[in-house]
């Protein structure tokens, strides 16, 4: 298909760039149409969602009613495969580059669990320290150490042991793995990978080999403990869209491999507290909520830093209501507010003056400590032991139950 052959298109447009490292809006909000268009993807429409509770007989997760979870590639093949019996694997990861996660980084994480539980299938969960080591001038031993530190956060999710490996690659590339890899990089020029990712002549070759690495999870032969004699097996790849450009690569190649193409299933950038410019930024902890904050950390970073769509006094609030698309409350209460009324009674009486940004934030700020302390108290209890038996190589004996 036309928008496979990607290939050879740089993923870097004058107004905007998103690649793996870098997401820049130029000076606006991101034109996710513009991606949706530019990376060859379809949007997530009301049908595909429909499908998913019909299906696993559970209501459809928050991200997926209120499009934080908008694009896809070939999702509704896995459905059609899932509705005649045909299991799939799930597949996403983490690049450990920092000892905590923020809000953001849970996302993904969240949203596969979800999965993970209503279709019940396995999940593989790729933490690429290596990738970390050579972007962000880590040393090897830092690298490992954060992923593991990172695996804690992820397993404190609630992912299901018995159907769940989490790997890191320092610690898992080889053999069947290795193999695929090596299946990959035969088919990809340096001409295409500096296409699809921006490479430059100035970055090292250890950057430019990476990319098959964070592919070949894709493929079910990588993993001959879990899916032996299961070659056939699709993967669903829940990500941020910023990812995509890897997955381009790989269902470009996997054909020519003899490999079916994963698909995937892509989320929005989570805003950071300043404004809706893009990801957030790890070198500034203002602009983001951590799992590691303190009730007292959220309640100043909401009330200091959430970029407000009200009004500059409370006469033209009350005149004028709040400026909803730029207001950093109301999104985030749209990523983490369960219950749909509520959302829509705060939007409409905070859009219409009637309710001040004071009450709004007020409400994010207890919708966030009660996530996060929920949050910090499983992850409390992970242990360097449960670290351990998720990391394993090992046969998941609840695979497909």
């Amino acid at each position: 298909m036309a928008e496979e052959k990607e290939t050879n298109k740089s993923i870097e447009e004058e107004e905007q760039v998103v690649t793996p490292w870098e997401v820049a809006s130029g000076g606006g909000k991101i034109d996710y149409d513009k991606l949706i268009s530019k990376f060859g993807c379809q949007k997530l429409d009301s049908n595909l969602i429909n499908r998913v509770e019909k299906l696993t007989s559970r209501p459809p997760h928050v991200f997926l009613r209120r499009g934080v979870f908008f694009a896809h590639r070939d999702f509704n093949e896995i459905l059609d495969s899932y509705q005649k019996g045909d299991k799939f694997y799930l597949y996403t990861g983490r690049g450990p580059s920092s000892e905590a996660l923020h809000l953001g980084h849970l996302i993904p994480f969240m949203f596969t669990k979800y999965l993970q539980d209503a279709f019940k299938v396995p999940l593989v969960i790729q933490l690429t320290d290596d990738e970390k080591c050579m972007w962000k001038n880590l040393s090897v031993e830092e690298s490992k150490r954060l992923a593991r530190e990172n695996a804690k956060d992820i397993i404190a999710c609630g992912f299901d042991i018995t159907r769940t490996f989490i790997f890191s690659d320092f610690g898992y590339l080889g053999g069947a793995f290795y193999e695929n890899v090596v299946r990959v990089a035969r088919c990809v020029s340096f001409n295409q990978v500096r296409g699809i990712f921006g490479f430059s002549p100035e970055d090292h070759i250890g950057k430019i080999g990476f990319p098959p690495v964070q592919a070949v999870p894709s493929f079910p032969t990588s993993f001959p403990h879990l899916f032996s004699g299961r070659d056939n097996l699709r993967c669903l790849i829940p990500c941020a869209i910023d990812q995509d450009p890897y997955f381009r690569m790989t269902r470009d190649v996997a054909p020519r491999i003899g490999y079916q193409k994963p698909a995937l299933i892509e989320s929005l950038f989570f805003p950071a507290l300043q404004g809706e410019s893009g990801k957030m930024s790890a070198s500034d902890p203002n602009s983001a909520i951590y799992v590691t904050d303190s009730k007292n950390d959220i309640k100043k970073k909401i009330n200091r830093h959430a970029f407000s769509g009200g009004q500059d006094s409370l006469e033209n609030q009350r005149k004028y209501g709040a400026n909803l698309e730029v207001d950093i409350p109301v999104k985030y209460l749209s990523f983490f507010l369960e219950d749909d009324a509520e959302l829509e009674h705060i939007k409409k009486e905070y859009g219409a003056g009637r309710m001040l940004t004071g009450e709004v934030k007020s409400r994010l700020i207890e919708v966030l400590t009660e996530m996060v302390m929920r949050h910090r108290e499983a992850r409390s209890a992970v242990t360097d032991e449960m670290v351990d038996a998720f990391m394993a190589v090992r046969p998941l004996p609840g695979m497909f139950d």
